[in-house]
């Protein structure tokens, strides 16, 4: 698709997030089940619980559309979703790498947020007030995810990385 309107555009980041949001399904069990902390298991299996609402929207977002969701690989998710894999493959303490998962985690949440801004912005400018509530209340969900993890690594995980030998 030739990106030659706002609304292709549009319809670009939508299929971006898509697919960011598809690639997470396989990538928060694996880093749930690299966690030591019960608490950042805890959470990482609350925010794969969001992540199916979160495609289940953009599904509906693409139906009122008329567009296909998949068709597109977001390669910025897929760099990041390395990045943590590379950590969790490492020589690394437990206590460490519970650290080094949520700042992976942080570094996804950010990007996510970037995008449903974006995307809420363009629906915006479109007319389609509908969708952009809906993208508004993940980006919503996305930012109350980032701030349940640095709440999570400040009042607990740093202070155990810290305490880790090394």
């Amino acid at each position: 698709m030739k990106l030659d309107s706002l609304s292709k555009l549009y319809v670009h980041e939508l299929k971006d997030l898509y697919s960011a949001e598809t690639q997470l399904l396989e990538a928060i069990p694996k880093m749930q089940e690299a966690a030591s902390n019960p608490d950042l298991k805890s959470c990482f299996a609350a925010h794969l619980d969001e992540t199916r609402t979160h495609i289940s929207r953009l599904e509906s977002i693409f139906k009122q559309l008329d567009f296909e969701p998949g068709g597109h690989k977001c390669v910025a998710m897929e760099g990041l979703i390395k990045e943590g894999e590379g950590l969790i493959k490492s020589d690394i303490e437990q206590k460490v790498l519970d650290a080094a998962l949520i700042a992976s985690a942080q570094r996804i949440e950010h990007y996510e947020m970037a995008g449903y801004g974006i995307a809420r912005t363009y629906a915006e400018k479109l007319g389609s007030h509908e969708a952009a509530e809906t993208l508004q209340l993940t980006l919503n969900e996305e930012g109350l995810a980032n701030q349940k993890l640095t709440r999570l690594a400040e009042r607990k995980i740093n202070f155990l990385a810290l305490g880790a030998i090394g």
